[in-house]
């Protein structure tokens, strides 16, 4: 990933964000999600370049989506900063879960002009 934000020319900022946004989206994954995957896509909108991230996993789902996005909130018994913070770090964030079904997280970065 960080090939990409390169190649693209994203500022060091940007760069740290992101790349600090998808390490918490992919230890979720990893933890709460028993596992996933992350697809990685360049986009464009408006002539504007962007990077998008999509983690998916078939874990327990999150069963309250308000309450999994305040900072503090843990089921793992840590900081509880993980969604709420890479929501934070990007420019676009989108959450879908379902319990039972898991969890879809879309996260996008677009470079400044």
């Amino acid at each position: 990933m960080l090939a990409w934000v390169t190649r693209l020319d994203f500022g060091a900022v940007e760069r740290t964000k992101f790349v600090t946004a998808a390490s918490e989206l992919g230890r979720n994954a990893l933890v709460h999600g028993r596992g996933g995957t992350m697809a990685i896509a360049e986009v464009l909108r408006d002539g504007r370049a962007g990077l998008q991230l999509v983690f998916r996993d078939q874990g327990p789902g999150i069963a309250d989506i308000d309450r999994a996005m305040v900072d503090g909130f843990s089921t793992a018994k840590s900081m509880g900063l993980g969604l709420g913070g890479a929501r934070r770090l990007v420019h676009d964030f989108a959450l879908e879960s379902l319990p039972g079904q898991g969890t879809t997280v879309t996260v996008t970065q677009w470079k400044r002009r």
